[in-house]
């Protein structure tokens, strides 16, 4: 399931087995914690590896030199590097401290990834998620198989817990932003349990991993910051996981200073990711190969020079470590109810972005150009139509309205916030590479069943591209009339 942050997992399976929270409204956005919610407790699945003590001996010195020397190779500029030294003579060694944290959605692509590297620091570290990770459980981590939604399950797993790295999310893209119930369910309910788990086991810190849809409508956006560019209303998203990860955003924020058992403050911050790539991504490297290969992906839309932000899984992890630690007393909690975008401090275009994906899959980059228009409304008919007949057969989702509009209009947004107050610097990174892992390491697609292969195999590709852009231009063309 994608029970793990924006751009991880694909498994939306078992759900069936879960009870699920029902659907809420905006009002959660100033939710107080009051009772919980009645699930049968189930039977906890941990796997676990225990870190050998040698390796293990002094955790604190080794978050020491991890954390100093990823910052040296990451700040490059002389303000950066001055503005570190500066904080590293008056505080402790940066990172999270040692201690035991939990990560949500954490067995998917970057829940699981974060954990990894938390575990490297000297954490205890515990993931949860609904399937199992997709490598071994590394060593210093012990995996839940759970689901956010079951606050029993999310109270016993949290006991001496000090931090909550809350990632867990479903609907980002494709198919799964069609699912409102699911999509509510999880990115709604979900919140909210773990903002009362953090209440009533006194876990003074939670890290949300929040998505800048939440500021982002349609409208162009050129380097937006945080002050600049406010959140959209929830009634104004035209996709269900936005509109449920704004509200929970406004429930995180909202949430910071309340007062727990035992006297201290709970202290939350939240991260805006632009899309997440790097080694073993396969939710849009994946998509956007499988469309090229169906050839289904021969045209681009949308402004030519329109630009939007991406962001390399390591700098993503990195922004979350810089966060925890900015929730610390020892830096005075500046954080504490801050909102940050983090992408790799440059601005691509897409299909120039994804030029080395179509090279290294030996077809041209997309030269025909089609109105936004016609797009997207062949979008809203494919939506409908995945709809209607998912119970039958399975019609493909070249792009939803969303992810339409996220092509087609440029939307850029600043880092000087998280540089300034986190001292987040991304490292440079490229697309290649990551491109030639996933093509070394893909494995065979399974056999479709005849129905999907009605739509996606026996049926020429150019001529359903064209049966459906031409339903959709007379659609387009009949609301014009009317």
């Amino acid at each position: 399931m994608e029970l793990c942050g924006p751009n991880m997992s694909e498994s939306g399976g078992s759900l069936c087995q879960v009870k699920q929270l029902p659907s809420h409204s905006v009002p959660l956005c100033r939710l107080q914690a009051s009772g919980h919610h009645t699930h049968n407790l189930p039977h906890l699945q941990p796997w676990v590896n225990h870190a050998t003590p040698a390796l293990i001996s002094s955790p604190a010195v080794a978050l020491r030199h991890r954390v100093n020397g990823a910052m040296a190779a990451s700040c490059s500029g002389p303000e950066c590097a001055a503005s570190r030294l500066g904080e590293e003579a008056a505080l402790a060694p940066r990172g999270v401290s040692p201690g035991k944290v939990l990560v949500t959605g954490g067995g998917g692509y970057f829940g699981f990834r974060l954990g990894k590297e938390l575990a490297r620091q000297g954490m205890s570290v515990i993931l949860l998620d609904m399937n199992k990770p997709p490598s071994a459980v590394p060593d210093g981590t012990t995996f839940y198989q759970s689901d956010i939604r079951d606050y029993p399950s999310l109270y016993k797993v949290c006991e001496g817990v000090d931090c909550i790295f809350h990632t867990a999310s479903y609907g980002m893209s494709g198919p799964e932003q069609l699912k409102k119930e699911q999509v509510e369910s999880v990115n709604v309910g979900g919140t909210n349990n773990v903002i009362n788990v953090c209440k009533e086991r006194s876990i003074p810190r939670l890290v949300y991993t929040s998505t800048i849809n939440v500021v982002f409508a349609g409208k162009p956006i050129e380097d937006g910051d945080e002050t600049s560019v406010p959140c959209v209303p929830p009634d104004v998203h035209i996709d269900h996981y936005s509109r449920t990860k704004a509200i929970a955003e406004q429930m995180i924020l909202s949430a910071n200073g309340c007062s727990l058992k035992g006297g201290e403050l709970l202290r939350t911050c939240v991260l805006r990711p632009c899309g997440i790539y790097g080694p073993e991504e396969r939710r849009h490297l994946h998509r956007v190969m499988v469309n090229v290969e169906r050839r289904l992906f021969s045209f681009r839309f949308g402004d030519p020079q329109a630009r939007m932000n991406w962001v390399h899984v390591d700098n993503l992890v990195l922004a979350h470590t810089l966060a925890a630690d900015a929730l610390t007393v020892k830096r005075s909690g500046v954080a504490s109810g801050q909102a940050y975008f983090i992408n790799d401090g440059v601005s691509v275009n897409l299909f120039e972005w994804l030029t080395p994906l179509f090279e290294k899959l030996g077809y041209s980059r997309p030269l025909i150009n089609l109105p936004v228009s016609l797009v997207y409304s062949a979008a809203i008919l494919v939506e409908y139509l995945h709809v209607a007949l998912r119970p039958v057969i399975k019609v493909p989702l070249l792009f939803t309205r969303s992810e339409v509009r996220n092509i087609a209009v440029s939307h850029t947004f600043k880092i000087d916030k998280a540089h300034q107050e986190l001292g987040y610097c991304p490292k440079p990174y490229s697309l290649v590479d990551c491109v030639e892992q996933y093509l070394r390491s893909q494995q065979p697609r399974a056999t479709s069943s005849p129905f999907t292969a009605c739509w996606t195999s026996q049926l020429p590709r150019h001529l359903l591209l064209l049966l459906l852009m031409g339903l959709s231009l007379l659609l387009l063309m009949f609301s014009c009339i009317l």
